[in-house]
């Protein structure tokens, strides 16, 4: 097994079995609900907004290790982010994990993120890595539901 993908087993492991930010925002002004039925994943987004910043971002649900993992990181990537900023974040998350080509700066700007990109090697999986990527674009926009299928 590559270094990288023994690395990228840890990191989502890791981020599985201890996620960050997992609990409800009480204090959210913005919130999506996300599902993806062919693997049962199934989260809530909580977004606090003020002056078009992430304050405060958190989710709960249930999920695969890949879905629960991409929602961890995902909070600690957008939070304390301009609206502008966390909708870039997810531009280059997804082209990078559909295998669309992205630029070098995308690459920067993903940091540790990067860790997914074996995922577009496993295409059904694809889904479980973006849902909270596209239910975090939800709550940004004030839609309310995000369905995978």
């Amino acid at each position: 097994m590559s270094e990288l993908s023994e690395l990228y087993q840890q990191v989502i492991l890791d981020h599985n079995k201890k996620p960050r930010n997992f609990r409800k925002l009480e204090s959210a002004n913005h919130s999506a609900e996300g599902y993806n039925p062919l693997c049962g994943d199934h989260l809530t987004v909580y977004l606090k907004l003020e002056d078009d910043a992430v304050k405060e971002v958190t989710f709960e649900g249930s999920g695969c290790a890949i879905s629960k993992a991409a929602a961890s990181m995902m909070t600690q990537a957008v939070k304390g982010k301009g609206k502008q900023d966390a909708e870039a974040l997810f531009a280059a998350f997804h082209r990078m994990v559909t295998g669309e080509a992205y630029e070098a700066s995308a690459s920067d700007l993903l940091g540790n993120l990067k860790i997914f990109e074996g995922v577009r090697e496993f295409p059904v999986r694809v889904k479980c890595a973006t849902l909270p990527w596209h239910t975090m674009h939800a709550a940004l926009n004030n839609k309310e539901l995000v369905s995978t299928e």
